[in-house]
């Protein structure tokens, strides 16, 4: 069976999870496939430690300009939908963090100046002589928007005869979708706090559209996680295991052990789970629920409170992997810094409004690229746009037409919105129509105004929402004359982060003395190296294990950044967060201290 693991949000314990259920199985006598597909940020093999003894490259197809045959028509740009291209003084100019190798521009271009080449975005690494089961990852090159094409090149190691373990990326967009697509089953890694609880709906509304059977494990369980346990009963979706929260479990995880050698009660309670997983296989799944959108309350039209700052600097706050602690640490520097303009740029699994409770001023719908439809009355069953599309978005299996031909119909989570099958359809039987993926709001709140947003589930996430809300947050710092910005960023080092980065005057990153944590830190610095961006950073749990915190402050030093603050493990940070409080409002504890540490740090910097 196919079985994937995905969390809605990052920090949940999917890959914790993932590993350790491949090594329970596998010494259960299972023929297992443990496949990494969170290519932005792959961290299994950090656990796993594999011989890898073949390699492969990713390879899309993009454009190469020649310059003698363009005459600068300026028809590539005019059909590009994700604003890569731009013609200046005659010269084409291609932007490759933007580009999505759709294939368009090549195409429309009159003289063929534009033409595709391959380009290596990523590789995929092999293991198949690994002990005790397979393993295959996928990396995405930094920089790179199209981890769908290295996620498919992993999923080619899936065996029909095997259990293969597909540990997916954090969220619901592209990536995921690629992930859960054709699996038997999917399990959603959760936690009980209303972070957990408002990025497992959206997971849960990405796999029931899928029509994927679906289960919830809860991780750092207190035994009765009404929280998760009520919304499940109510939708439908059984919970199949609770891992307890154990400090134990975490020094463990740390040093990158395996937690199933380590604790027997580990491969027991997993080897549960998998009995409630493939009692899931084949079941029919229910319907997706109905999308809640943010719970908070519209409210007052007061003007907001002005500055007297003639100019503002952005600070923004990103991780690398998810549940580091930056939405915590975002939220309570926003409430020792209150009056500044407030951005959370984690449109995919938004999360800063749970803990700062805002007040909806505005609701406006984003409209980001193109939704393609085949018009059935049209459609000869030729096949031609199928062929061409880069994004396997178009299936030629439909009904049959009075020709006995397939009738071809878009997948619409696969479909990325390019226009090329419009371009291409001879029989003018393709439309495309703008699409709107989400909503951008302007709220206020108790600490100053913030501007926030919400993708829609299995929508493409290309970092133009999240450039919404800078430039929203940007004018409004502007007109109120406010002094900062505080940008909470998404995880990962694709699109959206480099959409919620570029052009800041201050990144601080958020890590974790962890294996994983420690490699995905080092992933994003090079990040923040490639545009050019200073770099703070911030060692949560820093107690954990002194070895991974003493690797950080070596890394931080031999590329230019700096190490500004040690929060310590504190098992208040987790009481707070099921109380919905950030630790500033809890008001007590190491980790209360030391946020007002970082906050005078960062405050002598932004003067």
């Amino acid at each position: 069976m196919n079985i994937a693991i995905a969390s809605g949000k990052g920090g949940t314990g999917k890959t914790t999870f993932s590993v350790n259920l491949a090594y329970a199985l596998a010494d259960s006598g299972y023929s297992v496939r443990l496949l990494d597909c969170d290519v932005e940020e792959p961290n299994d093999h950090l656990f796993v430690q594999p011989p890898f003894t073949e390699e492969e490259p990713v390879k899309v197809m993009k454009p190469e300009w020649d310059e003698a045959l363009c005459t600068g028509c300026g028809e590539c740009a005019a059909a590009c939908h994700y604003n890569a291209i731009a013609i200046i003084k005659n010269k084409v100019l291609i932007f490759n963090e933007l580009c999505h190798s759709c294939g368009v521009c090549s195409y429309v271009c009159p003289t063929k100046a534009l033409k595709e080449k391959p380009v290596e975005i990523g590789r995929v690494k092999v293991a198949p002589e690994n002990q005790p089961f397979f393993f295959a990852y996928g990396v995405l090159n930094i920089a790179e928007a199209m981890a769908p094409a290295v996620i498919r090149s992993v999923k080619k190691y899936i065996d029909p005869n095997a259990v293969n373990i597909l540990d997916a990326s954090p969220g619901t967009s592209c990536p995921v979708v690629e992930t859960v697509t054709d699996s038997d089953a999917a399990v959603l890694v959760t936690e009980p706090t209303p972070f957990g609880l408002n990025d497992l709906k959206l997971a849960v509304g990405l796999t029931l559209k899928k029509k994927v059977p679906t289960g919830i494990v809860i991780n750092r369980s207190d035994g009765t996680d009404t929280i998760i346990a009520e919304y499940a009963d109510r939708i439908g979706i059984p919970v199949i295991g609770r891992i307890p929260f154990k400090r134990e479990y975490a020094e463990t995880y740390s040093s990158g052990e395996i937690l199933t050698t380590r604790f027997p009660e580990w491969k027991e309670n997993l080897l549960a789970i998998f009995n409630g997983i493939s009692n899931l296989v084949g079941t029919r799944p229910p319907p997706p629920p109905e999308d809640e959108g943010f719970a908070v309350k519209m409210g007052s039209t007061t003007p907001f409170s002005t500055g007297d700052a003639s100019d503002y600097k952005e600070i923004t706050i990103i991780s690398g992997k998810g549940g580091t602690g930056k939405t915590t640490i975002v939220a309570s520097l926003a409430m020792l810094a209150a009056g500044n303009v407030l951005a959370d740029c984690d449109v995919d699994a938004a999360d800063l409004h749970l803990l700062l409770l805002p007040t909806i001023r505005e609701v406006h719908d984003f409209v980001g690229g193109e939704k393609a439809m085949i018009d059935p009355l049209k459609c000869t069953g030729c096949g031609h746009c199928a062929e061409l599309c880069h994004f396997h978005a178009i299936r030629c299996n439909g009904p049959r037409n009075d020709q006995g031909k397939a009738i071809c119909r878009i997948d619409d989570l696969a479909c990325e919105g390019c226009g090329l099958c419009e371009y291409v359809c001879a029989f003018d039987a393709v439309s495309t129509e703008p699409k709107m993926v989400g909503k951008w709001y302007v709220s206020g709140t108790d600490y100053g105004p913030m501007v926030h947003a919400r993708l829609g589930i299995a929508e493409e996430n290309s970092g133009r929402l999240v450039t919404r809300v800078r430039t929203v947050a940007a004018d409004l710092a502007k007109k109120l004359k406010k002094g900062n910005i505080l940008g909470d960023g998404p995880p990962g080092t694709g699109c959206p982060v480099i959409a919620s980065l570029s052009g800041a005057d201050r990144v601080l990153i958020v890590t974790e003395p962890t294996v994983s944590g420690v490699h995905d830190m080092e992933r994003v610095i090079n990040l923040t190296r490639h545009f050019g961006i200073p770099a703070f950073i911030i060692i949560n749990k820093a107690d954990l294990n002194a070895f991974q915190a003493g690797r950080i402050e070596t890394i931080a030093k031999d590329t230019g950044s700096r190490v500004i603050a040690r929060i310590p493990f504190d098992q208040n940070v987790n009481d707070a967060l099921i109380a919905g409080k950030t630790i500033i409002e809890y008001g007590k504890g190491p980790a209360f201290e030391a946020m007002h540490q970082i906050w005078d740090t960062l405050r002598k910097h932004f003067k």
